[in-house]
């Protein structure tokens, strides 16, 4: 058995991962990086930019398909080429993939560890049966996987998740998904657009995990429009017949009906990759979900020398937080047992559906009631969105009714992303309603339409508060 003495060790060569190896380095700690599985990020392989390049194909089928709006007509039948979409899909994957495997290739070969670890104790890790690598701190960065309820394992290789959709050679012709959050909506969506036949079943009313009632309507309405979409569905039964997917539920109508798919996507949640870790050998508390107990500013667990970050501690699953968590992570790690809490930015989350879904800062549901005001801006009839033909959604800005601070926002509407941003950078800043309106506004443009929504919290703020 080999042993490897090291300041940090670092489980996991994703975002997460990566950075945290690079903050340790730059601290001048010795720091080695194990990964079990192939080097290329979660997000380059199998998340947002695969998911990224499958929605721009539909999207130039959709804009094609509805080019007669503006008056440009489009002679003969439109064609979409299911091999030459998923070629260009993969390819592209892969190239970004290469990116990241290139930067991974440059780090040092002693600084690399193959192999799968497991916790010893607190500071002593085993990588398969080949290496003992003792640490004076631990960074898990493990990552996450989809998960595949027991229901539907029955269905063998019919219940996929989004990691295969990428590996199709071509497009399928029906597809059921289940789970209307984010990957189940980008993903059933693009479906949809490419001439796949898509229903989306939910539970609960949840939709793009938006929490202000309103919006959520606006959302469930506009996709519904598109596509089949049920969020609180009544799924009688599940089953396998031949190589089909057969789905027996009751539809919007209420009647019962039976149809079938060449595929059930599961899109239900993911869970952090913690099974093989052997945490039971640490000293770790850890939460009912099995995730261990951290302090979300500093990312160490417990009093421990053993630090959390990215999508395996079940916080934020998303690329720029788990590159911000990684650095706070390392370096930590690399300082300890002397850590202080990183910056930790504004709250943001898009969705790249059409219309697109955001939240920027607080969300609905964290908020007092009665504390806070809510300002709308419905783009039914907002400018630059009808001359886009895109005037589908509603925004809600909140601000906190004593002082006018915006607190949050949540939406669904056109290039929501770019307003999303603004609105985290206004959270971030603690701007009041009232000094986000002094920011200028050029005309027509879909910001706008937020000015709308700050104006009319402004009005229902108390005078002299926005």
């Amino acid at each position: 058995m080999k042993i490897l003495n090291t300041d940090v060790a670092v489980i996991g060569a994703g975002t997460a991962g990566l950075a945290a190896y690079r903050a340790a380095k730059a601290e001048g700690r010795r720091a080695l990086l194990i990964e079990g599985g192939p080097y290329g990020t979660t997000c380059a392989r199998v998340g947002c930019m695969p998911s990224k390049l499958l929605i721009a194909a539909a999207e130039a089928a959709h804009d094609a398909a509805h080019a007669s709006g503006f008056g440009v007509h489009i002679d003969g039948r439109l064609r979409i080429d299911g091999r030459q979409v998923m070629d260009r899909v993969k390819r592209e994957r892969d190239r970004f993939v290469g990116f990241v495997i290139e930067g991974v290739e440059n780090i040092p070969a002693e600084d690399k560890l193959r192999g799968t670890a497991r916790f010893l104790s607190d500071n002593v890790l085993r990588v398969d049966d080949h290496t003992e690598v003792h640490a004076r701190s631990v960074v898990i960065a493990a990552g996450s996987s989809p998960a595949m309820p027991e229901n539907f394992r029955p269905l063998g290789d019919r219940a996929l998740v989004n990691d295969d959709v990428f590996e199709w050679d071509d497009l399928p012709r029906r597809v059921v998904v289940f789970g209307p959050g984010v990957i189940g909506l980008e993903l059933g969506q693009a479906l949809s657009r490419l001439g796949v036949a898509v229903k989306v079943f939910g539970l609960s009313g949840s939709v793009a995990g938006l929490t202000d009632p309103a919006v959520r309507a606006a959302a469930r309405k506009a996709f519904q429009e598109e596509f089949y979409l049920d969020p609180d569905a009544r799924v009688l039964e599940t089953r396998r017949v031949g190589d089909e997917v057969e789905i027996r539920y009751v539809g919007l109508d209420n009647s019962e009906r039976t149809e079938r798919f060449d595929y059930a996507l599961v899109a239900t949640g993911r869970r952090p990759n913690l099974k093989a870790l052997d945490l039971d050998r640490t000293t770790l508390a850890r939460n009912d979900k099995g995730v261990p107990e951290y302090d979300r500013g500093t990312l160490r667990a417990g009093q421990s020398s053993i630090f959390i970050a990215g999508d395996v501690n079940g916080d934020v699953p998303l690329l720029h937080e788990a590159a911000d968590e990684g650095r706070i992570a390392g370096t930590n790690a690399a300082r300890y047992p002397e850590v202080e809490p990183g910056l930790r930015r504004a709250s943001l989350a898009v969705m790249f559906t059409d219309p697109q879904v955001a939240v920027a800062g607080a969300r609905h549901a964290s908020l007092e009631a009665g504390a806070f005001v809510t300002g709308e801006v419905d783009f039914g009839d907002q400018g630059r969105s009808r001359v886009m033909r895109k005037n589908r959604g509603l925004l809600h800005v909140y601000a906190d009714r004593e002082s006018g601070r915006f607190l949050g926002a949540e939406m669904v509407g056109p290039r929501m992303e770019h307003i999303g941003h603004l609105l985290a950078w206004a959270a971030q800043q603690k701007m009041t309603i009232g000094q986000m309106l002094e920011m200028p506004f050029y005309h027509p443009v879909i910001e706008e339409g937020l000015r709308t929504a700050l104006r009319d919290a402004a009005a229902k703020l108390a005078p002299g508060r926005s």
